[in-house]
């Protein structure tokens, strides 16, 4: 179906998508019922078909830049693809309607009574499908249709039927979507201007299209989409709409896809995003009493954290051989800066017996002395800032967390001082701050509307051994929830700048944009994203901790100057180890090149 024969297909326990050019389907059991391989089997026919009939490159052309406007715009083209294979196959459509059930019923949308706890997102994907193909919302999903359907219909019904005249068009079924969001008042400036293409420039525009993105795109047929544009677009679903169907019980909640690049970004911003946007004067908290910043151990029974310790170990038991190699490698490196080496001839220090020939051949010669030269980064302390957001439950998550775990111990034996801390809510979907804001009569954008957790796994004073069953923590259930990444990332750096260290890092670990589902419904849709391009534009710019980003299967490149994106969580400790020696050399580059820059203008004199 998706007409690519060498597409690798892969079972594990995680959620179904795409990357690195690999399909990824949930595990099925040993003993299949009927309905539990259809769900399996319309996983695999939604991958296949949006393969086979989106083309990627035209779509991030044609995305609004907006987070919810563009959460809007990925869900309705996945409905897009998934309705042209259930219009040609009764079949696909038997199977994509078990998954979607499934998906529904995971994230509990049947208890939803609040139109602030159901995703437009996803009410808008089911009625396009609705409309493209007749059928009606799977069960689980109903009411999450029916809090947005009189809304939806009264101002963008229009806009719904003339959907199916582009179904297997998808520049002008994009251009549609463009004005149903325009109708709700979604609608943002494109990421191009390609709205304000001529009609006789098409052609030749989609033929450019092809040409770069070396596939054909016939708008009449189902489109064939290369091996590197497939990988290039690495599921190109924003984090929004990921996140916003992921629930407590969902370990895989989502048929989309988890990242945007196939191989690392490189470690600058690209420029056609330009500066980070200003954070403005709007962004606050509804109210913060309901916040918490605390130790791991005070999370969890400290028997309950051994178990979950052993359970990490077991669970990536093959894995610490190669981040155990690769944290030697980083050692190695460190320790061959941290050779001893001196300054000679000087009046005090150490006597130096090299010279003390001198004195028996001129015994009228001064002593010379000589003292060992002080290492760079010995001065220094480092932040691990994990993403502990429901979207990295699974494989992101332990791999994180033995990385953190092997990389806070080797850097420890260097003398350098590791930090390792944690970031989610204490609720799905707005906490105790919600419930206020309910009890207040629902104000008009009232900012964040959900209860912070901020945990401590290691402080940079503690001992690796003392906390090494703290990271433990991170295989618990229902500990992973939702992502607010601007606050986390300033929280960590306030507590970096109160170190007495000389040299501050700060790494941040994520695998997706800012998400918190109740904050996002009674705000701007960019309203988390801007307050972290500020957050990130303030340490870049003002501050002198060195800041480091990391994304798996997420696109941090576009936020951070100084980052790297990974396709899969097993390249998370080989990039941890490169971009910390990257920069440990850096410096000791540096204070190499100023002393002999020194002995020239001497001999120069």
């Amino acid at each position: 179906m998706a007409r690519k024969p060498d597409l690798e297909v892969t079972f594990a326990a995680e959620r179904p998508g795409l990357m690195g050019g690999k399909a990824r389907l949930p595990e099925p059991a040993r003993k299949l019922t009927k309905a539990e391989a259809a769900i399996v089997r319309g996983n695999a026919d939604s991958i296949a078909l949006k393969i086979a009939c989106h083309d990627p490159a035209l779509h991030r052309r044609l995305q609004p830049a907006g987070q919810q406007g563009r959460a809007v715009f990925e869900a309705v083209e996945q409905a897009r693809v998934e309705a042209i294979g259930s219009r040609r196959m009764d079949g696909v459509a038997m199977n994509l309607t078990a998954m979607l059930e499934e998906k529904y019923h995971r994230a509990k949308f049947e208890d939803v009574s609040d139109r602030a706890d159901a995703p437009i997102e996803d009410a808008l994907a089911l009625m396009v499908r609705e409309r493209l193909t007749g059928q009606a919302p799977p069960p689980a999903a109903r009411k999450l249709v029916e809090l947005w359907r009189p809304i939806i219909e009264e101002r963008a019904g229009k806009n719904l039927d003339k959907l199916e005249d582009f179904l297997e068009d998808q520049r002008h079924f994009g251009d549609a979507v463009h004005d149903m969001l325009d109708a709700l008042e979604m609608g943002e400036d494109r990421t191009t201007d390609s709205e304000d293409e001529s009609e006789d420039g098409e052609e030749e525009n989609r033929k450019q299209d092809s040409a770069d993105d070396g596939d054909a795109a016939d708008s009449g047929e189902m489109e064939k989409t290369s091996a590197d544009d497939t990988q290039a677009s690495a599921e190109e679903m924003p984090d929004a709409a990921a996140e916003a169907v992921d629930a407590p019980t969902a370990d895989m909640a989502d048929d989309t896809e988890m990242g945007d690049a196939d191989t690392p970004g490189e470690p600058q911003r690209p420029k056609n995003f330009g500066q980070n946007e200003p954070r403005g004067p709007d962004y606050r908290a509804f109210t913060p009493k309901f916040d918490e910043t605390i130790a791991a151990e005070d999370l969890c029974e400290p028997e309950e954290l051994d178990r979950l310790r052993s359970y990490l170990d077991k669970q990536l038991s093959h894995l610490q051989g190669v981040v155990a190699r690769l944290a030697n490698r980083l050692q190695r490196r460190l320790m061959a800066q941290q050779n001893r080496s001196w300054d000679f001839d000087l009046e005090e220090g150490v006597l130096d017996p090299a010279r003390l020939t001198r004195v028996i051949m001129d015994p009228m010669h001064a002593l010379s002395f000589k003292a060992e030269k002080d290492t760079q980064f010995r001065d220094t302390v480092v932040t691990l800032l994990l993403d502990n957001s429901g979207s990295m439950r699974g494989r992101p998550i332990t791999v994180a967390a033995t990385c953190a775990d092997i990389l806070a111990r080797t850097l420890e034996r260097c003398g350098v001082k590791v930090e390792i801390l944690g970031f989610t809510t204490k609720a799905w979907k707005g906490g105790q701050a919600r419930e206020n804001w309910l009890t207040a009569g629902k104000p008009a954008n009232p900012g964040r509307l959900n209860d912070l957790r901020h945990i401590i796994y290691k402080s940079a004073d503690a001992p690796w051994r003392r906390a090494r069953k703290n990271l433990g923590l991170m295989m618990r259930e229902g500990l992973l929830k939702e992502n607010i990444d601007g606050e986390a990332l300033d929280w960590a750096h306030k507590r970096l700048l109160a170190r007495p260290e000389q040299r501050k890092i700060l790494m941040m670990i994520s695998d997706g944009a800012p998400v918190d589902d109740s904050t996002l419904s009674v705000n701007p849709g960019n309203y988390l994203e801007r307050h972290l391009r500020w957050i990130i534009e303030e340490i870049e710019t003002r501050s002198p901790v060195e800041l480091i980003a990391i994304g798996i299967g997420h696109d941090v490149t576009r936020y951070y100057r100084r980052a790297v994106t990974i396709v899969d969580a097993e390249e998370l400790g080989g990039a941890m180890t490169e971009k910390l020696a990257e920069l440990f050399e850096e410096t000791t580059a540096a204070a190499n090149e100023r002393p002999a820059r020194g002995a020239r203008k001497r001999v120069l004199n």
